[in-house]
């Protein structure tokens, strides 16, 4: 594997997306690894949003962010949850990061860096419990079903 995309939130959850990481690629760590986080554009955020919400209102309310004390806190937090998984992936010998934050549906987005990107793989955490197909996350379900590259899921 060359380049592998690593889709983080702002939940410590996310940590066993790296502890497994780096697990499974001790001994041959990819060149590259995107480290994304998507901020949301609103709070909560369901399927249903995209029934609700055109494309074009979506990029409406991003665009009616940009330059407001919101979105300074929001990139502000952006950035405290992306220093520390650097961080983290410092601590377990884990380079070649580079990291990327974007606004947005966060299943869409993952996808989007997915293709841009070129990457060989999508790693992200998912929801889980004895009943896992009816509870894996709407995210983690929405990115598997659609992605043109393999996905690990780490619960």
């Amino acid at each position: 594997m060359k380049k592998i995309l690593l889709a983080v939130d702002d939940t410590k959850s996310s940590i066993k997306i790296i502890d497994k990481m780096s697990d499974i690629f001790c001994t041959c760590m990819p060149k590259e690894i995107i480290l994304l986080y998507v901020q949301k554009i609103i709070s909560g955020g369901s399927v249903m949003d995209d029934l609700i919400i055109s494309a074009s209102e979506w990029e409406t309310l991003k665009d009616s962010l940009e330059g407001t004390e919101y979105q300074d806190m929001r990139n502000e937090k952006a950035k405290k949850v992306m220093d520390y998984y650097r961080a983290h992936l410092d601590t377990k010998g884990i380079s070649g990061i580079r990291p990327i934050v974007r606004k947005g549906h966060a299943a869409e987005e993952i996808l989007n860096v997915a293709k841009e990107e070129e990457v060989d793989m999508i790693i992200m955490g998912c929801r889980s419990s004895r009943m896992h197909n009816l509870f894996m996350g709407s995210v983690s379900r929405e990115v598997t079903n659609n992605a043109e590259v393999s996905v690990l899921l780490v619960k």
